[in-house]
């Protein structure tokens, strides 16, 4: 099994970061390995949440299926990959100092024999590392970028 993990800070509360990372329909505009989400279940969000994602890496296509299977309100989505690769992955959303979050992103992949089995996954582990650095880059613009929680006295920002 591969284990790739990568992390980053947020300049932004864990309410901000939540909000974006929970549409899981909207994860293609900060993923860059993501094309498309197609939901399988009515639920859009939570435990039991089932959608194909094509995804594609450098010449490679395959649809990925997956299953939310932990679903800790404005803290933690983990799911199952069901498809050709399978495994795990986890979403970690923590709060920093001075208004920041940490968001962890955690997988443990199993790819198939026909894609070098443990050999694949050890090949394809810095290419996927450096892609999802590049995601997490794009999800802290988008978060950054876009409106924050309400401090204190409602005003978006503590000063305000």
């Amino acid at each position: 099994m591969t284990r790739i993990r990568t992390t980053t800070l947020i300049d932004a509360p864990t309410a901000s970061v939540w909000r974006v990372v929970r549409d899981i329909a909207s994860h293609p505009t900060w993923m860059r390995d993501a094309v498309a989400v197609r939901f399988l279940t009515d639920m859009r969000e939570g435990v039991g949440t089932a959608f194909d994602c094509d995804t594609k890496v450098g010449p490679f296509r395959m649809v990925d299926r997956m299953e939310v299977t932990e679903w800790d309100e404005g803290s933690v989505i983990g799911i199952t990959h069901r498809g050709l690769v399978t495994g795990r992955g986890r979403f970690t959303i923590e709060p920093a100092r001075q208004d920041r979050t940490r968001f962890t992103w955690d997988e443990r992949l199993r790819f198939p024999w026909w894609a070098g089995g443990p050999v694949g996954g050890l090949l394809a582990s810095p290419v996927l590392r450096r892609i999802w650095r590049s995601n997490l880059r794009l999800l802290k613009a988008k978060v950054e970028a876009g409106p924050r929680s309400p401090g204190p006295g409602g005003s978006p920002h503590p000063e305000g």
